[in-house]
Parts: C-alpha cells; sequence; structure tokens
C-alpha cells in the first residue's frame, strides 16, 4: 500500500508556485484526481495565508458573489467557478483589480480551455495545466529528465510492483492508495454517477440523460479500437447529433480522450475515426486493451506537461495506412514525429510495421513495450522493453 503522505507533491506543484508569481494558474482534470489536494497543500507549505472557494458551497458562492476577500491572504483559490455562467468576467475583473495584492489558482473538473471561450477574454492573463492521474515516473521519483526530440532517458529499474498495482487500480489517487477491488468497484460507481449529477447536469442541458449514461457504460469496451459514432448511434438508437454532442461532453469532462491517425502523404495515412481512451483505465476489464489504455494514458500525460510546462505543441497520434499497417502511438512535437510506440502484452518479436514506418517517416526512435517483466532488447534500432522501464522515462 502507498502513503498519500510519500505521495503529497504532485508533479506540477514546483511548476504552479512558479508561474503564480507572474500570473493566474488554471488546473483542469477530472473528478477526484486531486486538483483541491494539491491547492490546498499550497496553504502553509507554500503561503503563510490563503483563501479557498468552492463554488459548490453555499457559503462560498455567497463571498465570491459579493467579492469579499480576506485581506491578509496571499493565495485566493477557486474551484469548480467555470459552473458559474460568468465566471470568466467576474475573475477577470478581480484579477486585473488585486493582482498586485493576490495570487490566483482557479481549478475545475470540466476543461477550462473551453469554458474559459467567450465573453471577456482572459488571453495573456493566465496558465494552464492539466492534472492528470498518477503515472508510474510520479509514483517512484525516478530522474523525470527527459530532452524533447531527444532519446528517452530510460532509469535502470522495472517497477513490476508498481506497474501492477496501476494496471490493476487505475492511478486516481484513492483507489490507487487503498488497493482494494471493493472500492475500487465502488468508487466507479459513485465517480461515474456524481460526473453526471453533480457536473454535466450543472452544466449542460442534456435531454436524454438516460441514454447518455448508457453510452458511457459502452465506452471501457470500445477502448483501443477505431470508434464509429454511427455504430453506438445504432446501438441507442438515437441521432447522429446526440451521440456526437454526447462524446464531446464526456470528453470536457475528462470521461475519455481521442487519438486520431497521424496524416502524411508519406505512407498514404488513413483520415476516419480515432480511436479511445479512458482517463481511468481501471474501469477496462480486458486486460490488453487496459494495458494499452495504461502506456496511452502516460504518454497523453507526458503530451500535456511538454505542451502546458515547455510551450511545445506536443500531440499524440496512432499510425495507420491503408494497407492497414499499424502502431499504437506516435508523439510529436510541432508536427515533427519525435518517437513511436507499438505495445504488446508479452510479444517481445519486433513488430514490422514500428520499422516500416519508422522508415518511411524518419521517426528517431522507435519503442515496443511489452507488459512482460526484465526486458530490455535492442533489434534493429528499435527497444524492446518492459513497460516500467519505458514508463519510468516520462512524467
Amino acid at each position: 500500500m502507498y502513503n498519500m503522505t510519500m505521495l503529497k507533491e504532485r508533479y506540477l506543484t514546483p511548476y504552479i508556485l512558479n508561474d503564480l508569481k507572474e500570473k493566474m494558474v488554471f488546473v483542469g482534470g477530472p473528478r477526484q484526481v486531486g486538483k483541491t489536494t494539491l491547492c490546498r497543500d499550497f496553504v502553509g507549505t507554500f503561503f503563510k495565508n490563503s483563501a479557498y472557494f468552492n463554488w459548490d458551497n453555499r457559503a462560498d458562492r455567497k463571498m465570491i458573489m459579493a467579492a469579499t476577500w480576506p485581506g491578509d491572504a496571499e493565495l485566493l483559490i477557486f474551484d469548480e467557478i467555470h459552473k458559474y455562467k460568468k465566471w470568466k468576467r467576474l475573475i477577470k475583473g478581480e484579477y486585473d483589480r488585486y493582482k498586485e495584492k493576490f495570487k490566483f489558482l482557479i481549478t475545475g473538473s470540466a476543461r477550462l480551455d473551453v469554458y474559459r471561450r467567450g465573453g471577456d477574454s482572459l488571453q495573456g492573463r493566465y496558465h494552464y495545466y492539466r492534472l492528470h492521474p498518477f503515472t508510474l515516473a510520479e509514483i517512484e521519483k525516478p530522474s523525470g529528465n527527459y530532452s524533447v526530440l531527444g532519446e528517452l532517458i530510460l532509469d535502470q529499474n522495472f517497477y513490476k510492483d508498481t506497474l501492477n498495482t496501476l494496471d490493476t487500480f487505475g492511478g486516481f489517487p484513492e483507489p490507487f492508495t487503498r488497493q482494494s477491488s471493493r472500492q475500487l468497484r465502488r468508487w466507479h460507481n459513485e465517480k461515474i454517477e456524481r460526473m453526471f449529477r453533480e457536473d454535466i447536469q450543472d452544466i449542460e442541458a442534456i435531454r436524454d440523460i438516460g441514454n447518455m449514461k448508457l453510452l458511457s457504460d459502452m465506452l471501457p469496451a470500445k477502448v483501443g479500437a477505431s470508434l464509429s459514432l454511427n455504430s453506438i448511434r445504432e446501438d441507442l438508437e438515437v441521432s447522429h447529433r446526440a451521440v456526437t454532442h454526447w462524446m464531446n461532453v464526456l470528453e470536457v469532462f475528462y470521461y475519455h480522450f481521442r487519438i486520431y491517425p497521424y496524416a502524411s502523404k508519406k505512407i498514404r495515412s488513413l483520415k476516419k475515426e480515432p480511436k479511445l481512451y479512458l482517463w481511468d483505465w481501471s474501469e477496462v476489464e480486458d486486460e490488453a486493451r487496459r494495458f494499452e489504455n495504461l502506456i496511452a494514458s502516460h504518454l497523453l500525460k507526458f503530451a500535456h506537461f511538454i505542451t502546458d510546462q515547455e510551450g511545445y505543441r506536443a500531440e499524440l497520434y496512432y499510425l495507420k495506412d491503408v494497407d492497414k499497417r499499424e502502431v499504437d502511438f506516435l508523439m510529436t512535437i510541432d508536427g515533427k514525429p519525435w518517437f513511436a510506440v507499438e505495445v504488446k502484452l508479452n510479444d517481445t518479436a519486433l513488430s514490422p510495421n514500428l520499422l516500416y514506418f519508422r522508415d518511411r517517416l524518419s521517426i528517431p526512435y522507435v519503442y515496443q513495450v511489452v507488459k512482460k517483466d526484465k526486458v530490455d532488447l535492442l533489434a534493429d534500432g528499435a527497444r524492446i522493453l518492459s513497460a516500467g522501464r519505458f514508463l519510468a522515462g516520462l512524467i
């Protein structure tokens, strides 16, 4: 079992602290990923006096609307304030008035980069981060060094136990630290119910919430496969427009994410459906799909961190051409291929598709990542290695 006090400082903490010196900081992320804990850990640790306001709390709402702040506070924390329709105008006005006195930290369980649009612009006043669940590198605290567009700096350990715990219980703090299958099942049910009851319906007008819940029930079985909205529409017997809207809403609230095929004339790439993954891979029952989702989530966290902190445009794709050759993941920086990853449970025979796409797209580094422990091989310039060692080289 993992002690939360050992995992208290999240990977974003030092970067948020540094950015608060010059601008507001927005932190988005799924429900129960640790946003509130991260913010409250700033209180007393990094700031002598601060004030925390949660829009879901009635007394806090009154203070927010009255714009009443403690005079001795150094940091103001606003949680879930995006649920207020005019939140952008309020925050902009208070920041412009008090930016010399207070630091501003805003968090939310929806994508604040979506809900910040419209109305008064906040452009130039904030830095935006996406907080992800725990990953292997964050838990084990290896060096954390990386060189953008360089070869991944891999640790010497394999971290088998941590990998197995993450695979089973996911990376959300509560189930990961408790490591109880019964608690995990209860946590899944309660998390999804609260997402619909307290988050989605507070912001979105969903007429057919019952079918939208059925849609969320279907998605874990579709992880790792090409996603056909038309097929889902037929199963639910609803319009294509409704399914598209529901999928977008679930994505905004960090239930799932989609990655798209990388487009290039060099490989006659497909421009069709994306592949779908869940932010909480522990919901996926099939072992191979769950393991692929775990790798996808670690890579997405790495891409988001490089984008949010370094300012590069890091994006995650998959590779597939008209001849049905496929590789699970491709990381790019400002549109330029960086490294490709093929995921296998135990197969250490090098996938020929990795070499094909590497040569066609001039991908600098290619990795075949396996769940099998204590594997690290070099074949035709490709690295075949255990997931624990590979993931320790990310964030």
